[in-house]
C-alpha cells in the first residue's frame, strides 16, 4: 500500500512542547515545587479508618452513645499487669485507682472507668494477674492522636508494682498510621533503585531510564498536594497514600516506556526529533490518553461507595492517573525535543554488545512474533487450557468470609495488636467483642426489664448488662456467644434488631458495623460494575470500532484477576505462608478490599490491553490482514507489556513488603494479577481468542461505523491517511 508523503499534523498540545520545550519544562518545575509545598504533611492529615457506611443505623448508634454515654464506647485500653500479685491485691488496687482517677484528670478524656471500680468481670482476665482500665479519648482522629501521644508515654512502662500497657481502637489506628507512613517511605527506598535498573535494562540508555522515573515522581508530588487539599474538605484514608506511590510510579513508567519507545522507534526510520515527537503523539499519545481514561473509570467506581477508605482511593487513584498521563504527554515530549537523539546517550548495554551487529527495528520481538504464531496454530487449545488455569485458581475465592479490620493488621510487635490478643486470650466475654443496643424514646423501668429479658432470650446471646437511662435515653450491652463478628454474631444483629420494643432501637458493635459494610457495598457494586463496564465498552469502541473487542476485553480482564482474588483467600484468610510473609491471619477478608482489588486491577488490566489492541488496530489498518496485525501488535509490544508489568509488579511487591496486612495484601495481590495479566491473558489469551474470531472481531454495524468514524479514535495515521486504506468488504470484513 502506498501512502502520501506529508508532514504529520501538529494538534495543539503537540505545538506546544515542539515549539516551547524549555517553557513547557520550566512551569513544570514550577508547579512542581509548589506541589511538595502544598502536599507537606499529608501523611498527618489522613484517618486510618473509613470502612464503616456513614449513613448506617450502626454509625449513628455508634455517634449516639459517644455523644450520651462516652463511657459506652472506650477507644483507650490500659492493660494493668500486676505480675505475681493478684488484681485484688491492695497494693495493686490502690496503685490502680491513682493511674485512673490521674487518667480522668487528663484534657481530652472522658468516660474513664476501670475494673477496679466496677469488678465487672470482663474486665479481669481470668488468671487474675491482669485488669483494665478504660477510658475515652475524644475529638477527631488527628485530635484523638495529638491526646494519645501527649498521655501514652505518661501510663505506659513500670508504675510501682504494676506494668502498664496502651491499647484500644485509638492506639490500633494511630500506631497503624505510623507503621503505614514508615513503611511507605522504606517501600520508596527499594523501589525507586530497582525500577531504575530495570529501566536502563530496558532502554540500555541512562537518560531514557531516567524519564519514566521523573515522571513518576511529578505525578506522586502532584497527587499528594491534591490529597493535602481534599484532606481539608472530606475525610482521606492514609492507605490511599500507597495507591499514590504504586500507580504514580507503575502507570508514569508505564506511560514513559511507551512514548519513548514509539519515539525512538520513529528515530531509527530517519525522522528528525521534532517530527518524531509529532508521530509519537499522534499515535502513542492517543493510546496513553485512551489507557489513562479506562484506568480513571475503574478507579471512578469506587466513588459510588459511601465507605471513605474507597472513596479515598479513587481521589487518589484519579489524580495519579491524571497527572502521570499530562506529565507523559507534555512534559515528556519537551525533554524528548530538547535530547534529540541524545536519549541514547550514556548506553550502559555497550559492553554487551561490542562485536555484534545491532539489531534493526524489525529485528526486535521475533521471540514474541514465535509466540502469537505458535498461540494462533493452536488457538483452541491455548484459549481452554489457559482459561481452565485461571477459573482453577480462582476457586478458593468461593470459599471468602468477610471480617473488619481489626488490631490484626498490625505486626505482633506492635503494643496494640499486643494489647488487643492479650484481651482475646484471657479474658472472659470477648470485650470489645459486645453489641450495643440505642434506646431512645421514654419508656419505664418494667419495659426496659421486659426489653431485657427478650434479650437475653435470644439463643445466641451470653448475656445482657444495663440498661443505662439518660433522660429519653438508654443503652444496653449484648455479649455474643461466640466471635465478635462470625456468622452468629452476624445473625445476632438481625434477630436484636427485629426485636419487639416500645422504643426506638439501634443496634452497633463490631458485628454491626460488619453487617452495615456488607449490605452497603452489595447493594451499590452491581452499580459499579456496571458503570465500569458500559463506559469500558464504549472507550475501547471508540479505539477500535469494534463491536466484539469491547466485550472480550471486559471479559478477559475480569478473568485475569481470578487467580489474584484466588491467592487472597488462600494466603490472607486461610493463613498459608503467613510465617514466611509475616502476618497474622485473622481468618477473614476485610469487606472493602476485595472491592478495591478488582477496580485497581481491572483498570492495570485494561492499561496493558489498550497498548496492545491499539497496536493491533493500527496494523490491521495498514494492511487489512487480522493474523499478520495480531502478529504484529503482540511483537510490537509484548516485550513492552512484559517489561511494564514487571516494573509495576516490583513496586507493588515493595509496597506489600508493608508490616500492615491490609497493605500488604494490596500490594501483593495486585502485583499476581499484573504478571498474570501480561504474561498469560496478553500473551497467550487474548491472541487466542482473536484467532478463534478471525476477522469477524472487527465486525461493527454500519450506524456504529459511522459513528466511530465521526468520534473514534486509534493508535496510527490521520484520517486523511486511513482514506486510503482498502476497503474493509474488499479484506474479507463482515459488514
Amino acid at each position: 500500500m502506498t501512502e502520501v508523503n506529508r508532514p504529520p499534523r501538529v494538534g495543539g498540545w503537540t505545538r506546544l512542547v515542539t515549539a516551547r520545550p524549555r517553557l513547557s519544562l520550566l512551569a513544570a518545575l514550577v508547579l512542581t515545587v509548589l506541589a511538595v509545598l502544598a502536599g507537606s504533611g499529608v501523611a498527618d492529615r489522613l484517618g486510618s479508618g473509613g470502612w464503616e457506611d456513614p449513613d448506617a443505623q450502626s454509625t449513628y448508634a455508634t455517634k449516639a452513645l459517644e455523644r450520651e454515654f462516652p463511657g459506652s464506647q472506650p477507644n483507650l485500653l490500659l492493660l494493668i499487669d500486676t505480675g505475681a500479685a493478684s488484681v485484688d491485691d491492695p497494693a495493686v488496687a490502690a496503685e490502680a485507682n491513682r493511674l485512673t482517677a490521674r487518667l480522668a484528670r487528663e484534657k481530652g478524656v472522658t468516660g474513664v472507668g476501670s475494673y477496679w471500680q466496677s469488678k465487672a468481670p470482663a474486665l479481669r482476665a481470668e488468671d487474675g494477674h491482669e485488669a483494665l482500665i478504660a477510658a475515652r479519648i475524644t475529638g477527631d482522629e488527628k485530635a484523638m492522636g495529638d491526646t494519645l501521644d501527649r498521655i501514652a508515654p505518661s501510663y505506659r512502662g513500670t508504675r510501682g508494682p504494676l506494668t502498664v500497657k496502651v491499647g484500644g481502637i485509638v492506639a490500633v489506628r494511630h500506631e497503624m498510621q505510623t507503621i503505614i507512613r514508615e513503611d511507605l517511605t522504606r517501600a520508596e527506598m527499594i523501589a525507586l533503585p530497582i525500577t531504575l535498573v530495570l529501566l536502563v535494562m530496558v532502554f540500555g540508555s541512562a537518560v531514557a531510564a531516567l524519564l519514566p522515573l521523573g515522571i513518576g515522581i511529578v505525578a506522586i508530588l502532584g497527587t499528594n498536594a491534591v490529597l493535602r487539599g481534599l484532606s481539608e474538605f472530606t475525610d482521606v484514608s492514609v492507605f490511599a497514600m500507597n495507591l499514590t506511590t504504586a500507580l504514580g510510579l507503575g502507570l508514569a513508567i508505564d506511560y514513559a516506556l511507551f512514548v519513548v519507545r514509539r519515539y525512538r522507534e520513529e528515530l531509527s526510520t530517519g525522522a528528525e526529533p521534532p517530527t518524531a515527537v509529532a508521530t509519537t503523539l499522534r499515535t502513542a499519545g492517543r493510546t496513553v490518553l485512551f489507557s489513562a481514561l479506562t484506568v480513571a473509570v475503574s478507579l471512578a467506581a469506587m466513588l459510588v461507595f459511601p465507605q471513605y477508605f474507597l472513596r479515598s482511593f479513587a481521589y487518589a487513584g484519579i489524580a495519579v492517573v491524571l497527572l502521570a498521563a499530562a506529565a507523559a504527554l507534555i512534559l515528556l515530549p519537551a525533554a524528548l525535543v530538547l535530547l534529540g537523539h541524545r536519549v541514547d546517550s550514556l548506553d550502559l548495554r555497550r559492553l554487551l554488545r561490542r562485536g555484534r551487529t545491532p539489531r534493526s527495528p524489525g529485528e526486535e520481538g521475533t521471540a514474541w512474533a514465535r509466540t502469537a504464531n505458535l498461540v494462533m496454530r493452536r488457538a483452541p487449545f491455548f484459549a481452554l487450557a489457559t482459561t481452565a488455569v485461571l477459573v482453577l485458581l480462582g476457586l478458593p475465592f468461593l470459599g471468602v468470609k468477610f471480617g473488619t479490620a481489626d488490631d490484626r493488621q498490625l505486626p505482633t510487635t506492635a503494643e496494640s495488636h499486643a494489647v488487643q490478643q492479650h484481651i482475646r486470650d484471657d479474658f472472659p466475654g470477648n470485650p470489645g467483642g459486645g453489641l450495643e443496643i440505642l434506646a431512645e424514646g421514654a419508656a419505664t423501668q418494667p419495659q426496659y426489664a421486659a426489653y431485657k429479658a427478650r434479650i437475653a432470650a435470644l439463643p445466641e446471646v451470653a448475656g445482657v448488662d444495663g440498661p443505662l437511662v439518660r433522660g429519653d435515653s438508654a443503652y444496653f450491652t449484648v455479649l455474643p456467644k461466640g466471635e465478635a463478628v462470625d456468622d452468629a454474631a452476624q445473625r445476632l444483629v438481625g434477630d436484636l434488631r427485629s426485636l419487639d420494643a416500645p422504643f426506638d432501637t439501634k443496634v452497633t458493635g463490631t458485628a454491626a458495623v460488619l453487617v452495615d459494610s456488607k449490605h452497603a457495598i452489595a447493594q451499590r457494586l452491581p452499580w459499579a460494575a456496571v458503570f465500569i463496564a458500559v463506559v469500558t465498552l464504549l472507550l475501547v469502541f471508540l479505539l477500535t470500532g469494534s463491536v466484539l473487542i469491547p466485550v472480550q476485553a471486559v471479559l478477559l480482564n475480569a478473568l485475569s484477576l481470578t487467580a489474584m482474588f484466588g491467592a487472597v483467600v488462600w494466603v490472607f484468610q486461610d493463613g498459608h505462608l503467613s510465617g514466611l510473609l509475616g502476618f497474622t491471619s485473622p481468618g477473614s477478608i476485610e469487606t472493602t478490599l476485595p472491592v478495591l482489588m478488582f477496580c485497581v486491577a481491572f483498570g492495570l488490566s485494561m492499561d496493558y490491553g489498550v497498548f496492545l489492541l491499539s497496536r493491533i488496530k493500527e496494523e490491521y489498518d495498514h494492511t487489512g490482514d487480522h493474523r499478520e496485525a495480531v502478529r504484529h501488535g503482540l511483537q510490537r509490544t509484548g516485550g513492552l507489556i512484559t517489561a511494564a508489568a514487571v516494573i509495576l509488579a516490583v513496586v507493588m511487591v515493595a509496597i506489600g513488603t508493608s508490616r500492615v496486612t491490609n497493605t500488604k495484601m494490596l500490594g501483593l495481590g495486585i502485583a499476581l494479577a499484573v504478571l498474570m495479566d501480561a504474561m498469560v491473558v496478553r500473551s497467550l489469551l487474548v491472541p487466542a481468542i482473536m484467532r478463534l474470531t478471525g476477522r469477524a472481531t472487527w465486525w461493527a454495524p454500519a450506524p456504529l461505523r459511522r459513528f466511530h468514524q465521526r468520534f473514534g479514535l486509534s493508535e496510527g495515521e490521520s484520517a486523511e491517511a486511513a482514506g486510503s486504506l482498502p476497503d474493509r468488504d474488499k479484506v474479507g470484513v463482515p459488514g
